[in-house]
């Protein structure tokens, strides 16, 4: 089935992660570079019509573009992410999206609040635990990864891999 999403890619993040997402994190393969996913899943892409594409231009922006760092490493049981500094500004997308677009919760719904994360590994704890440690002993050699959120990505996956399908600019 067709689906979409929103993410703000992080390019600057590249560097540091790609080897380790392409170890451990099977979204590499679909196409998806590294990113903090805004919301997802979201409306089918056939249904994105210019007045649903006006309504999230009109919710993106209430969110003015900001600076962010990636310097913490965390977990879940079987994901290890760089969490964003600061993330606020990440939860208030994905709060704007929501109020416009209510049927569509994050993750549908299954977890109590909204925690911006770029992941690094997914679906191993043993894999996520040992992408974790090597992150982490990267990130003391480089220090902080900088980034700037200035624009939100429409992705869609109807042919199996992740494609963009429009970049929403946040006001400056």
């Amino acid at each position: 089935m067709a689906e979409s999403a929103f993410l703000v890619a992080v390019p600057e993040a590249e560097p540091v992660v790609g080897p380790l997402r392409s170890r451990y994190d099977a979204s590499v393969q679909l196409g998806v570079p590294a990113h903090i996913t805004i919301l997802v899943p979201f409306m089918s892409p056939e249904r994105i019509t210019p007045t649903v594409r006006a309504r999230i231009q009109a919710a993106l922006g209430s969110v003015p573009a900001f600076a962010f760092s990636l310097s913490q490493v965390a977990r879940f049981p079987a994901t290890a992410y760089l969490a964003p500094d600061p993330a606020a500004p990440f939860i208030a997308l994905t709060q704007a999206l929501v109020r416009q677009f209510p049927e569509y919760p994050p993750f549908r719904g299954e977890h109590a609040s909204i925690i911006p994360h770029l992941t690094v590994a997914h679906g191993d704890p043993d894999d996520a635990e040992a992408a974790a440690a090597e992150l982490a002993a990267r990130l003391q050699l480089i220090g902080p990864i900088s980034g700037y959120c200035a624009s939100v990505t429409l992705v869609e996956n109807s042919s199996g891999l992740w494609k963009s399908m429009e970049t929403f600019l946040l006001p400056r």
